[in-house]
């Protein structure tokens, strides 16, 4: 998606940090009349962003704030599809229901819907995830994977995979994977992925992968249930991280995740699931509608489903929940 003027201005003077750049530069790199730049600069300071504009020495950035904006992203942005076309809301009851609509009407594949609050936030098996205004990542991307439905779980996977690398690589934190669909610091939830499909037997239509990361939320923030259970990237790293600069960085992982996959199959993506997984080669419990299962855990079958080492022998477990309080 190409840039708009305001994000290619917002691009260069980033790029520029902290250092003044004339106002005559700044209109031949953009491309447009320093009247228009002005116009653009006080959008920008509209928007939240400080910036100093000093006689004979030009503009210089000054502030940026936490926004999760289009603007903010792309200028950390280097990927191919992912996130190139970005529907931004302030506040929605869900990013899920927008990228519905949008993969409805024909959003091209790598399209995000992203949201700085959610009001009516859904995890897995319709529980309700806490989403506090400006503190976390709460997006849904949209693909079109020229897969079967029966690989569908496969995408989670791979969603998961890509999430650990960008938090790692922009905080340095060791995360781990739980099946099917959490991402977990030290044994606490910190980000969740649902996964919605909408296909027929043979093929995909498109799937909504939602991404719901607790990224600068305090304790405070948390509802007293769920603290000994949840925790935040900031409460671990002891300090706040820019969220659109860690957006970029799991849009990239993900995208070559995702290319990865299509290229390769699912053996690599399974493999680094599988160093990362959550209690791997250790006892767990499972519950699953039919009744729980206690065995070792021994990675993922071929088609996702987890793998249990039980007495009986080896078994695959398609739908569960491991209970991380318990452990």
């Amino acid at each position: 998606m190409p840039q708009s003027i305001r994000d290619e201005i917002l691009a260069v003077l980033l790029d520029r940090q902290p250092n003044y750049l004339s106002g005559e530069e700044l209109s031949h790199k953009v491309g447009v009349s320093r009247a228009a730049i002005w116009k653009h600069m006080e959008e920008l300071r509209a928007g939240g962003y400080e910036i100093e504009a000093k006689p004979r020495s030009g503009y210089r950035l000054v502030y940026r704030p936490d926004r999760v904006a289009p603007e903010e992203i792309y200028s950390h942005l280097q990927t191919k599809r992912f996130g190139r076309e970005i529907q931004y809301q302030n506040h929605t009851p869900s990013t899920q229901i927008i990228a519905h609509q949008w993969a409805k009407e024909d959003a091209p594949e790598g399209a995000v819907v992203i949201a700085d609050e959610q009001g009516d936030g859904k995890g897995r098996l319709g529980r309700v995830w806490h989403s506090p205004p400006r503190t976390g990542i709460w997006m849904s991307l949209i693909l079109r994977p020229p897969i079967a439905l029966q690989s569908a779980s496969h995408l989670t996977i791979l969603t998961s995979v890509g999430i650990k690398r960008g938090i790692e690589r922009v905080t340095g934190l060791d995360i781990q994977i739980k099946w099917p669909n959490d991402l977990l610091i030290v044994g606490k939830k910190v980000c969740g992925v649902l996964t919605e499909i909408r296909g027929e037997q043979d093929c995909i239509h498109y799937a909504i992968i939602g991404i719901g990361m607790n990224v600068n939320t305090k304790k405070q923030d948390f509802p007293k249930e769920i603290l000994d259970i949840a925790t935040s990237l900031t409460i671990e790293l002891g300090g706040d991280i820019h969220r659109a600069t860690l957006i970029a960085a799991v849009l990239e992982e993900l995208e070559e995740c995702y290319e990865r996959y299509l290229q390769e199959g699912f053996q690599t993506i399974q493999q680094e699931w599988e160093s990362s997984a959550y209690k791997m080669n250790q006892m767990i419990t499972v519950r699953t509608p039919q009744g729980n299962h206690t065995g070792i855990l021994k990675g993922l079958y071929d088609t996702g489903a987890l793998k249990l080492q039980v007495d009986q022998g080896t078994i695959a477990i398609y739908s569960a929940e491991i209970d991380i309080e318990k452990y």
